[in-house]
């Protein structure tokens, strides 16, 4: 069985904190760069979509050349519901 040295320790800590510093010194490179790509795909994403959506929309119009109306069906006024009086209060100093 092995036994665990203080030096051993030491340079395990050192790897550790090796490895924190470098990771974070290749995020501060390289993570504004891929959430700069990321950006841009969904702005790209977006722009096909919203171009789809009005080509069909443009496509529909113009297959459809009349326009249809609907009345509402109900003419009738329906008095809502009357709870109670409305009152304003003032402050008074």
């Amino acid at each position: 069985m092995q036994t665990a040295s203080f030096g051993g320790f030491i340079r395990t800590l050192l790897i550790i904190i090796a490895f924190y510093y470098i990771f974070k010194f290749l995020a501060k490179l390289f993570l504004p760069l891929l959430l700069k790509k990321v950006v841009q795909k969904a702005e790209n994403n977006f722009k096909q979509q919203h171009q789809q959506s009005r080509d069909q929309s443009w496509n529909s119009t113009q297959s459809e050349q009349e326009v249809f109306y609907k009345p509402p069906v109900s003419k009738q006024f329906h008095e809502t519901k009357k709870v109670g009086d409305y009152v304003d209060y003032e402050e008074i100093d």
